[in-house]
């Protein structure tokens, strides 16, 4: 089972949620969670324990996101199209290989950055985090347009 799909799974995310989450504002305030997931961890140094609680109100904030918002009005928009193309990738199986190939290289990307974030945090050095950070909000983005690629090549194909 692939990280999407254990994500889909762990968020519970019905057809409503999925059509909640095609939302742009859905997807643009979903990008506060990793910055703020960072600084809950990090607050560690100052709150000892008690940083357990904004991890965990950061967590809840990341499960919520995608059912906070109403249905977009219109899907006519990139951050929308990014969404209905991350469900076509959990649910088609005949995913041209061109998009395969650089979804790959893009999951290598956030991974690699993931890790780099996992140090820096664990060793308390912000440059390290930062540059994951970055680099995992680039790769995601990038993996968005992607998507975005991959709902129109698909969209048009079924036309």
């Amino acid at each position: 089972m692939s990280i999407e799909h254990q994500a889909a799974k762990w968020f519970h995310m019905s057809d409503e949620v999925w059509e909640r989450h095609a939302n742009p504002w859905s997807v643009w305030t979903r990008y506060s969670g990793l910055p703020l997931l960072i600084m809950a961890i990090w607050s560690r140094v100052w709150l000892d324990w008690w940083s357990l609680l904004p991890i965990f109100l950061v967590i809840a904030w990341i499960w919520i996101n995608p059912r906070l918002f109403n249905k977009p009005q219109s899907t006519d928009n990139w951050a929308s199209q990014a969404v209905l193309g991350e469900r076509i990738l959990l649910t088609h199986s005949d995913i041209p290989s061109h998009h395969l190939a650089a979804i790959k290289i893009l999951k290598l990307i956030m991974t690699v950055g993931t890790f780099i974030i996992i140090y820096g945090l664990l060793v308390l050095h912000i440059w390290l985090t930062l540059l994951g950070t970055a680099i995992v909000i680039l790769g995601k983005s990038w993996f968005l347009d992607r998507m975005v690629w991959l709902y129109q090549d698909l969209n048009n194909h079924l036309k």
